[in-house]
């Protein structure tokens, strides 16, 4: 009985630390929805569906930010595209003090 309760409790220890290391310690979901409809969803959507008119306008391609190529790049990346831009994307270093939470919000998109 005792190693079964040894064993849960290692688990749940692991299962925590993937969870912060995908999300970040600290990460709020709500807040970083606020933060990305402020200073992301004008060009990635609500729902991280790309801007049809942005798209067109500038000419580039979107991937949806819940998709396997966006979703399969680490935190470090996303968070640096977040703040200095991809591309033809600004750099938006408003976004800086809020990214942990930008990012966790966009870790929900996945599909």
């Amino acid at each position: 009985m005792k190693m079964h309760i040894v064993g849960a409790m290692k688990l749940q220890l692991i299962l925590l630390s993937l969870l912060f290391a995908t999300v970040g310690f600290g990460a709020d979901v709500a807040a970083g929805k606020t933060a990305y409809d402020a200073a992301c969803k004008k060009c990635h959507g609500a729902d991280g569906t790309a801007n049809p008119a942005i798209v067109k306008m500038m000419k580039v391609e979107m991937k949806h930010l819940g998709s396997k190529d966006v979703q399969s790049k680490s935190d470090a990346v996303l968070k640096k595209e977040t703040i200095e831009g991809v591309g033809k994307m600004k750099a938006i270093p408003s976004a800086e003090k809020d990214v942990a939470n930008i990012l966790a919000f966009v870790r929900t998109l996945k599909q």
